[in-house]
């Protein structure tokens, strides 16, 4: 019987030819955030506003773009003396204010009773009560409030309280599910525990902001700079 032709690779090659072991979700962010922190550094976290203000511009930034939602924040606040008086004023005249955000319909009632709420609850405006208590405790206080969403309550204990809450926009939603990190089926409401659950806490706020400039300036919805991207080695979703 002839021998055969066929020799047996070295095993430097077999390792080769073997198909890789596919990435685990958390490993996968763990790469991303390390390549996205080596090309834009790592954020220090700062508090922004006091947990009220947040949650109130937060309210205002629904829909519309940083600059407007923060010139009617601030037209708001130079507007009316105390959150009493936000709470308590004509809904015409806060619409006023707070026009530059868009949407007054919806977010001025929103507001003006998520105010009267917290009021009602505590006594006043003083929200850094929540930092003391255990996180999923926070989120369910805060998503008590009227149109207090996931969204909305982690930018507040994460930007104004320094907790370890994911917040997730319509920019982290994106990326993640382009890099794989989160499932086709995952929605941005689920994405939160998602991404929350499988990041060490101390990095929560890291990739927050990592991933959010990365899905503004590169990754972004129409047009992905692909070819630009430091993940696009890595990324079932780039586009040649």
């Amino acid at each position: 019987m002839p021998a055969s032709s066929t020799t047996s690779g070295s095993p430097q090659q077999e390792r080769l030819r073997r198909p890789r072991r596919p990435t685990s979700p958390k490993r996968r962010a763990a790469e991303v955030l390390k390549l996205l922190q080596q090309q834009q550094g790592v954020p220090v976290w700062y508090q922004r506003y006091d947990p009220t203000t947040e949650l109130v511009f937060t309210i205002l930034s629904q829909h519309t773009s940083d600059v407007n939602s923060e010139r009617a924040g601030h037209k708001l606040k130079a507007t009316f003396s105390s959150w009493d008086a936000v709470a308590d004023a004509d809904p015409a005249l806060v619409a006023e204010a707070v026009k530059s955000a868009g949407l007054s319909k919806q977010k001025v009632p929103r507001i003006q009773e998520t105010l009267k709420r917290v009021r009602e609850l505590t006594g006043d405006y003083d929200l850094t009560f929540l930092k003391e208590m255990p996180l999923a405790d926070a989120k369910v206080w805060l998503k008590a409030l009227p149109g207090v969403g996931p969204k909305t309550t982690a930018i507040v204990l994460s930007f104004a309280l320094g907790l370890p809450a994911m917040a997730v926009d319509v920019h982290i939603h994106r990326v993640t599910g382009r890099l794989g990190i989160i499932g086709p089926k995952v929605n941005v409401n689920k994405a939160h525990d998602i991404l929350e659950a499988m990041l060490p806490e101390d990095d929560i706020y890291g990739f927050h902001v990592a991933l959010i400039a990365h899905g503004r300036q590169v990754c972004k919805a129409l047009r992905p700079l692909c070819g630009d991207c430091v993940l696009r080695d890595a990324c079932p979703g780039r586009r040649e």
